[in-house]
């Protein structure tokens, strides 16, 4: 195997699931191992060793006085949407870029040799790449509120805000070569537009299942019954409650399940409640929901199409619950309102909407690439996982966008994320101190 991420391996209490992929947490502690034919892969089916470690953090760049302002052209249609002030093309870098992003989604051989899309970027820009890396949204809406960033790749939850608050610029999408070739359905999800602008450049995305080992519960409120379950650590899992009650209490008018009524939000945190106890598992990474389901702790679960592929492997198959909507995120570079180095800025951007940058970042994710050109070499196998190049399975998939008052222009009045956020805080905190906790 070339190119194994550094992990760490965990023996487990039945199936010959024994040894686990590495180890590299990303926004929700994603992890990734990269096999030369492509694709995540389970490390070793027969050992029990392994190094532990996380891919160090690329050591800080000193500072330097940029100066400069974008050169653009204009948009045409609604394929792209010029700048506010567009010209010819991309000027000069500025020499520096300062970026902040998640763990994982840029690499510079830090954890493998021959996990480095950075360092072409840099070579062929001329723009000199500071990063910064962090695990969760809420530490980089904590950074990036310090100010001094360029560019930053956003989880719906906190780019939806960043757009509302006026933190970052619209886009000329003309400037990003492969951004036509990024399906509709992901370049025009609300989060990422606003009275016609764009102001995201997707990059990854994921798609949540509900599957099982086994016999056991079926239908739409099955995960959220008796039976021991695993649901991911986040407010968003909310709507997925949501789409639950959508299917069998038609009285809730639920529409979007992003988008709660107090009254409905109210019902999905009471059905979420009603299965809550010590044998329910909240997961925030890869590797904790693995531990989990190889253990035998939990039988259903909240999933990426990153296990279901790893656990087939490991002749563990899960089966996906039939007739359960799937929610999914699409995460996207953005460039901030004031940006010192905007030339480098639209030079990264075009960049990470590239295949060159996607294909890698795909692999060692294990999520899909928002642009189908990259589903080649390493990503063939997260592609054919994700389904990527199926339209229809992707308009299947309802993607997060950041729960706001006006109901995303639905009519009436809804809760915002701050509610959802203290209310997840509420339902983690009534499990009380003997609730199971899984880190690595």
């Amino acid at each position: 195997m070339a190119g194994r991420l550094p992990g760490r391996s965990v023996a487990t209490s039945g199936g010959n699931l024994v040894g686990l992929v590495g180890r590299d947490r990303l926004r929700r502690a994603r992890l990734g191992a990269v096999l030369g034919a492509g694709g995540l892969v389970l490390a070793a089916l027969a050992q029990t060793g392994g190094a532990s470690a996380t891919p160090p953090v690329r050591s800080p760049t000193p500072s330097a006085t940029l100066s400069g302002t974008p050169v653009t052209t204009p948009g045409s249609g609604s394929e792209a949407t010029p700048s506010p002030t567009p010209s010819a093309s991309i000027g000069k870098g500025e020499g520096m870029l300062r970026v902040l992003t998640f763990q994982g989604y840029v690499e510079y051989g830090g954890a493998s040799s021959q996990v480095n899309w950075l360092t072409p970027f840099e070579q062929e820009s001329g723009c000199v790449v500071k990063l910064d890396r962090v695990r969760t949204s809420e530490e980089m809406a904590d950074r990036f509120a310090q100010g001094g960033y360029d560019v930053l790749s956003a989880a719906p939850d906190l780019a939806g805000l960043l757009v509302e608050q006026g933190k970052v610029a619209p886009l000329d999408t003309a400037l990003v070569a492969d951004y036509r070739r990024i399906p509709k359905r992901l370049r025009e999800l609300p989060g990422l537009r606003e009275d016609g602008k764009v102001y995201g450049i997707p990059y990854l995305w994921g798609v949540n299942r509900v599957a099982r080992e086994g016999d056991g519960p079926r239908g739409p409120l099955a995960l959220y019954g008796t039976a021991p379950a695993a649901i991911r650590n986040s407010p968003l899992s909310i709507a997925d409650a949501a789409l639950a009650l959508k299917a069998t209490r038609p009285q809730l008018k639920i529409k979007d399940p992003f988008q709660l009524t107090p009254a409905q939000l109210d019902a999905a945190m009471g059905l979420l409640a009603e299965g809550d106890g010590p044998d329910r598992v909240y997961w925030d990474g890869l590797l904790d929901l693995v531990r989990a389901l190889s253990a035998e702790r939990v039988r259903i679960a909240q999933v990426l199409p990153y296990h279901l592929d790893l656990f087939q492997r490991a002749d563990r198959p899960m089966k996906v619950l039939k007739g359960v909507p799937a929610t999914g995120w699409v995460d996207s570079w953005m460039l901030a309102a004031k940006p010192a180095s905007p030339n480098c800025a639209y030079r990264w951007l075009n960049w990470m909407g590239s295949v060159r940058a996607q294909r890698p970042a795909a692999a060692w994710t294990g999520l899909a690439p928002a642009n189908p050109e990259a589903c080649g070499g390493r990503a063939r196998r997260m592609c054919e996982v994700y389904q990527v190049r199926d339209n229809r399975r992707l308009r299947d998939v309802l993607f997060a966008t950041r729960p706001v008052r006006d109901c995303g222009g639905l009519g009436g009045e809804c809760t915002d994320y701050a509610d959802w956020a203290e209310r997840w805080k509420s339902l983690r905190a009534s499990s009380g101190p003997g609730k199971p906790q899984i880190s690595d």
